[in-house]
């Protein structure tokens, strides 16, 4: 993917983190979505490409989301050769984070060549996330207990020293008990199933593997940030509710059983995936305004180039004096 796309894909996350931020606190989850939706599509549609949106908030009648199928990008209005790029994102992840203060909310998109991520229907997945060091260990198919076992002896370690990161939701009721009375502990999150994927597959956030249910399409941006990392990530399709059942149907997934892995999820020789800090979390700090500018956190990988970059920007005030400060 060209340099000036790789560039313009952080700036998208990080204005819709910006623009996020603004109202943290205020208590109005569906205003922090909004506007951090809004900022995203209005850069989205700066860069040079011809971009369509595969993992959205929602189809053409939940407008102004990012629909599914949505086209974006200056490539549909100019008569420029642009290259074709599918688009996944997550304006605002952690919507009550945002909206309570509370750490852990990001912006994120993950991007490709066309083709190269699963347009994943909206619904739940079952879901079990490591880092490198624990790629081979995992199955699906296997039990809580024999899967932290091998996770424990890929870390060389014991099981009582892993710590397995849940959303904390009762339908992990049953979960929780097999991980406990393996011996592991657990970090209960209240929301953030994408970061704590990521959490568990980079070394130091003091998480090992993420595991339980969430939405799928959160599953698919997961797989990308796994392609960049050399994790690994499997999945199987969970509906809950009978018109999770129809959705499955109506977009051809039959197989119930099926057991999806990280290139199944995120197939492209060309991903990209961003994500920018909007309250502070275990991997990103959150958005900083201060006298004359405002600073951002934002993790930043390439699969293709197998680059990680961990970036500071400092938005200057139009007019600021501001002196720049590395601490």
């Amino acid at each position: 993917m060209e340099s000036s796309l790789e560039i313009g894909f952080l700036r998208v996350t990080e204005k819709a983190a910006i623009a996020a931020a603004r109202t943290m606190g205020y208590g109005k989850r569906k205003y922090s979505d909004q506007v951090a939706v809004e900022a995203m599509r209005e850069e989205l549609n700066r860069l040079k490409m011809r971009g369509t949106i595969v993992i959205g908030e929602g189809e053409r009648d939940k407008v102004p989301m990012l629909y599914v199928g949505e086209p974006l990008g200056r490539g549909w209005t100019e008569g420029e050769i642009y290259p074709e790029v599918d688009i996944a994102v997550d304006p605002l992840e952690g919507t009550n984070l945002c909206a309570t203060g509370a750490p852990g909310s990001i912006a994120v998109l993950a991007a490709s060549e066309k083709g190269g991520l699963l347009n994943a229907p909206d619904v739940y997945m079952d879901k079990i996330v490591v880092g490198p060091t624990a790629a081979e260990a995992i199955d699906m198919n296997a039990s809580v207990q024999e899967n932290l076992s091998r996770i424990a002896e890929a870390f060389e370690r014991d099981i009582n020293e892993l710590t397995v990161i849940v959303l904390d939701r009762e339908r992990h009721h049953d979960l929780i008990g097999q991980i406990r009375e393996a011996g592991a502990r657990i970090k209960l999150i209240s929301d953030g199933d994408l970061s704590a994927g990521i959490s568990a597959a980079v070394r130091g956030t003091g998480t090992h593997v993420a595991m339980g249910i969430g939405g799928a399409p959160e599953g698919v941006l997961t797989a990308a940030a796994m392609r960049c990392l050399n994790g690994r990530m499997q999945g199987r399709l969970r509906p809950l509710e009978k018109w999770q059942e129809e959705r499955l149907r109506a977009m051809g997934f039959f197989d119930g059983a099926k057991i999806y892995d990280t290139a199944d999820l995120a197939s492209g020789d060309d991903i990209i995936f961003c994500a920018t800090g909007v309250t502070d979390g275990d991997l990103l700090r959150g958005v900083r305004f201060f006298g004359g500018g405002i600073r951002t956190s934002s993790l930043f990988m390439s699969a293709k180039t197998n680059t990680i970059r961990f970036v500071d920007t400092i938005y200057r005030e139009e007019g600021s004096n501001l002196a720049v400060s590395f601490v």
